[in-house]
């Protein structure tokens, strides 16, 4: 394994909710970014796929992964935007995210969010967001 995965590995497994949701880094390279999680019935909405959700939580993080490659580890989303295309349905959820471009004080970074089944990949959403570095806290006074 790489030495930018593993790194990236173990960024994903000190955010708890990634846990919880069984996420998992499967490709990290600058500008670029692949999650997956499982799909299981707790992630499900009540007609039987994905929760809206859970792609939203894919797109975030694979644009904020993606992002953080070029800018550093410290950077948050700072806005995104995501369009649904068809019903999440299969045994895993992929997200895979590009940086369109980065500057100093952000990155344009786009995700496309497939369900996969068996070896088919259907594109179920489609997301743009900004990644900014994260901001060292303010003293109260």
């Amino acid at each position: 394994m790489n030495a930018m995965l593993e790194l990236g590995r173990d960024v994903l497994a000190r955010q708890p909710f990634s846990g919880l949701l069984g996420a998992e880094l499967v490709s990290f390279e600058t500008g670029r970014a692949a999650i997956e999680l499982p799909l299981r019935a707790e992630l499900h909405q009540q007609n039987g796929f994905a929760h809206g959700g859970v792609v939203c939580y894919l797109a975030d993080n694979a644009l904020t992964f993606a992002g953080g490659s070029v800018m550093g580890s410290a950077v948050v989303t700072s806005e995104f935007k995501i369009n649904f295309l068809r019903p999440a349905q299969g045994e895993r959820l992929r997200a895979e995210a590009d940086v369109l471009r980065a500057g100093r004080s952000q990155a344009v970074v786009r995700c496309e969010i497939y369900a996969l089944q068996g070896a088919e990949r259907i594109l179920c959403a489609a997301a743009q967001g900004t990644i900014t570095p994260l901001a060292a806290p303010r003293e109260r006074g």
